[in-house]
């Protein structure tokens, strides 16, 4: 094939276009952004489950995947990205490196009801608090093993009252802004 052969091919149906891996982008860098932002509360909390369900919400299950998989990985190899200003290995392998792995959970059943179920905002939320639900569960379990072999033993019960219970209000609440900015940004912009 010569250069002129190339230009001419079409990919009618790219994996991702330019667009949709701006829109990760920005996203990805959203969910950093969040990360950082720390409500200070009896147990503090950060924006960062918000950007993710923004994320999921106006972007869909395949980009916002590759969103929090873009947020995950700059971690990983050490930009500062995760709350506290902290990166590396070392906390994806820590004691709550499992909520950050699950995030990447909650995409996934949204794209599996978007696609299996339904498109509608019903199911659409309903997937959400499933993925986070999930997300809470692999996390603690994580939690649970990496603490046990550090620190000594813990138990599922403790640790949901340390890492889960005092979350979940915050988490549904960040749930619901979410879906009303993002239904709100749907309607005004074409993402």
């Amino acid at each position: 094939m010569t250069a002129n052969t190339l230009s001419k091919t079409k990919h009618n149906d790219p994996f991702m276009s330019v667009k949709d891996m701006a829109l990760t982008a920005m996203f990805a860098v959203l969910i950093v952004v969040c990360s950082w932002i720390s409500i200070p509360m009896a147990v503090p909390f950060t924006m960062q489950t918000f950007a993710i369900f923004c994320a999921v919400f106006m972007l869909g299950g395949k980009r916002g995947f590759f969103a929090v998989l873009v947020y995950i990985m700059l971690g990983a190899v050490g930009i500062p990205v995760f709350s506290g200003f902290k990166g590396g290995i070392g906390v994806l392998f820590g004691a709550t490196g499992g909520y950050i792995l699950g995030f990447l959970i909650l995409p996934v059943i949204y794209l599996l009801a978007e696609k299996f179920i339904s498109e509608n905002i019903i199911v659409s939320v309903i997937s959400m608090i499933v993925g986070l639900a999930v997300c809470y569960a692999f996390g603690t379990i994580w939690f649970v093993k990496v603490y046990t072999d550090s620190s000594g033993s813990m138990g599922i019960l403790k640790a949901l009252k340390l890492c889960v219970i005092p979350f979940v209000f915050w988490d549904i609440l960040k749930l619901g802004l979410a879906v009303a900015l993002s239904e709100a940004v749907k309607k005004r912009i074409r993402l």
